[in-house]
C-alpha cells in the first residue's frame, strides 16, 4: 500500500480513536457511579456493559449526550471495540467497522457528514483478494496502530497537532501532489496574523474576535485552524470552507471535529469555488448577502479553468473582467474579495505572474489599484512548498484601507530564510518579521518600503517587488589610485624584508634568496 493510501485509513483510525475517547470522557461524567467497571477479563468497553445493563435508558442517555458533545458513537463502533476486535482478530472486524463508518456518517451528528469515510475502500484488493483477507489485514494494521497510540494523550490540541502533523508528513512524501491539500504551518501563520489584526489599524494588535472567516480552496483546513488558533476557541463565531477534491474535504471536516470545532462551528461545502456552487453564496440581496471578516486561500496557482459568457455576467467578475483561461488566479481573488466585509481583510498566496503580467490580468490589477484595495504584497523565497519550487507572493486586500499607498515587503533575500536540502524554511524570527514589518508599516532597506500610487501609475501598475525593493547589496566603490598606491607599498614591504631575510642568510653561510 502506499503512501497515499495508507494516509487515508491511518488519519480516519486517529479520528475514530479521537471521537472514542472523547465521547467515552463525557459518557464517564454523565453517568458518574453509573459508569460500569468492566471485571477482570471482561474486555468489552464500559459503555456496551452498561447498554446490555441499561436498554429503556439508552434513548435518553444518547439524546443528553448529543446535547452534550454533539454525537453518539455506539459501543461496538468506538475505537476500544474495534481495537480488541483486531488484537483477537476477529472475523466480523471488517463488517463492524464499515457499520460504524456509515453511523458516524449518518446518525452520529445532527449535521449529516454524509461520505466523511468515502476515501476509505474497506472491500480494496490492496487490503487483500478475499474478504478474510481482507479482514486479516485490517487486524493487523489496525492492532499496530492501537499499540502504538494506546498511551496517547487523549487532549484535542495534542491529537489535533498529531492529525496536522501527519497530513504535513504525508504531503512532504508525496511531494507535487500535496499541494491539493496542505499549506506549510510557516506561511499559514503569516496569512493567519495578518487578517487577525485590526483592518484600519493594525499596530493596535488583534481583533477581539472574528463574526466569520473564509477559506475557498481550504485543503484540510490547516489554514483556517491556524487563524482559529490566533483568536483562540471562541474567537471565530463561524468557519466557512471550499474544497473541490473529495479525499481532502473529508481531511477538512476530520481535521476541523480533531481540533474541538464543533459541527455547529464550521461549514465545510464539497464543490467548485470558481462555479461558485454553494447556495448559501449566491444570495443576489445585498442586505442578505454572507460576507466574512477574514479570508484566507492558497489556491492551486495558474489553474487553467473556463471561462465562459456566462461568467463575465457574474456578481462576482462583472466589474473587473475575467482572469485568462491559462490562469485563474485573479479569478480565485476576486472570488474571494467578493464576499470579503468591510471591515475586513483577505491574505492569499499567488504565483508572482499576477504582479506583472498584461492582458485581462493587468486591468483587473490596475482596477484594484486604483480601487485602493490593494494593501500589501509580500515576496517568499523560492522552494517553500511541496507542490512548487517556485517563489510565491502574498497580497493583502482590503474593501477600505487608510494609507495611500502600497506596502512592498521583499522576504526573499538570503538572511530571510533558512536554506534546505529539499525545501527552504522560514523560521519564527523570520515569519515575525514579516508579521512585525505589515502590523507597523515599516520601511527598511533592501526589505520594505511604503510606495505611493503615483510611483505604480508611473510603472503602468506594474507590481514586481524587484522593482521597489531590491535584495541586491550595491558592489564597493573601488578607489583605483588608492588601490594602486596600495600595491606599490606591499611591493616595497616585500623588497625590503627579502634583503633583510638575505643577510641573515649570508651570516648563517646559506645560499640567498634570488
Amino acid at each position: 500500500m502506499n503512501a497515499d493510501d495508507f494516509r487515508d485509513y491511518m488519519l480516519s483510525f486517529l479520528f475514530l480513536r479521537y471521537l472514542s475517547d472523547n465521547y467515552e470522557t463525557a459518557a464517564k461524567k454523565e453517568l458518574g457511579r453509573d459508569y460500569p467497571v468492566p471485571q477482570a477479563g471482561d474486555w468489552r468497553a464500559p459503555l456496551a456493559i452498561w447498554y446490555e445493563q441499561n436498554v429503556d435508558d439508552i434513548e435518553d442517555f444518547e439524546k443528553q449526550m448529543r446535547l452534550k458533545v454533539h454525537y453518539v458513537i455506539e459501543p461496538q463502533h468506538l475505537w476500544s471495540s474495534v481495537a480488541e476486535m483486531a488484537r483477537t482478530h476477529h472475523d466480523d472486524l471488517l463488517d463492524t467497522l464499515w457499520k460504524g463508518f456509515k453511523y458516524i456518517e449518518e446518525k452520529s451528528f445532527e449535521s449529516t457528514f454524509q461520505g466523511l469515510f468515502s476515501e476509505i475502500n474497506l472491500h480494496s484488493e490492496k487490503l487483500g483478494k478475499k474478504p478474510a483477507d481482507r479482514n486479516a489485514k485490517l487486524c493487523t494494521i489496525i492492532q499496530k496502530i492501537a499499540e502504538g497510540i494506546a498511551k496517547f494523550s487523549t487532549d484535542t490540541d495534542i491529537l489535533g497537532d498529531a492529525y496536522e502533523y501527519l497530513i504535513g508528513e504525508f504531503a512532504a512524501g508525496s511531494g507535487k501532489k500535496a499541494g491539493e491539500f496542505y499549506t506549510p504551518q510557516q506561511i499559514s501563520s503569516i496569512l493567519s496574523r495578518i487578517v487577525t489584526l485590526d483592518s484600519q489599524e493594525p499596530k493596535t494588535g488583534l481583533k477581539p474576535k472574528l463574526n466569520s472567516v473564509y477559506d475557498f480552496a481550504c485543503g484540510s483546513g490547516s489554514l483556517l485552524l491556524n487563524v482559529r488558533k490566533q483568536l483562540g476557541a471562541h474567537g471565530i463565531g463561524k468557519i466557512y470552507g471550499q474544497e473541490k477534491n473529495i479525499t481532502t474535504y473529508n481531511l477538512a471536516r476530520m481535521n476541523m471535529l480533531l481540533h474541538g470545532v464543533k459541527d455547529t462551528e464550521f461549514e465545510i461545502h464539497h464543490g467548485d469555488s470558481l462555479l461558485n456552487d454553494w447556495d448559501i453564496l449566491n444570495e443576489m440581496n445585498p442586505a442578505k448577502k454572507l460576507q466574512f471578516d477574514a479570508v484566507v486561500a492558497n489556491p492551486p496557482f495558474s489553474y487553467r479553468w473556463e471561462p465562459n459568457e456566462a461568467l463575465g455576467e457574474d456578481f462576482r467578475f462583472k466589474n473587473y473582467g475575467l482572469a485568462p483561461k491559462s490562469a485563474a488566479d485573479f479569478a480565485f481573488l476576486l472570488h474571494g474579495f467578493h464576499f470579503l466585509s468591510d471591515s475586513g481583510v483577505m491574505a492569499i498566496i499567488l504565483p508572482h505572474g499576477v504582479l506583472f503580467r498584461g492582458g485581462a490580468e493587468e486591468r483587473i490589477r490596475t482596477k484594484l489599484l486604483k480601487d485602493g484595495h490593494i494593501d500589501t504584497v509580500i515576496g517568499l523565497p523560492a522552494n517553500l512548498f511541496f507542490s512548487t519550487g517556485i517563489p510565491v507572493c502574498i497580497l493583502v486586500l482590503k474593501r477600505c484601507k487608510k494609507p495611500d499607498d502600497v506596502l512592498f515587503i521583499n522576504a526573499s533575500g538570503p538572511e530571510n530564510f533558512e536554506k534546505g536540502k529539499r525545501q527552504n524554511r522560514l523560521l519564527p524570527g523570520h515569519i515575525d518579521k514579516i508579521v512585525d514589518t505589515y502590523q507597523f508599516r515599516k520601511e527598511e532597506a533592501r526589505y520594505a518600503r511604503r510606495v505611493g500610487m503615483e510611483e505604480i501609475r508611473q510603472n503602468d501598475f506594474n507590481l514586481n517587488i524587484s522593482r521597489y525593493v531590491s535584495t541586491a547589496v550595491a558592489e564597493k566603490k573601488i578607489d583605483l589610485a588608492d588601490t594602486q598606491q596600495q600595491l606599490v607599498d606591499i611591493e616595497l614591504e616585500i623588497a625590503q624584508t627579502k634583503a633583510r631575510h638575505n643577510e641573515f642568510l649570508k651570516e648563517l653561510g646559506l645560499p640567498v634568496l634570488p
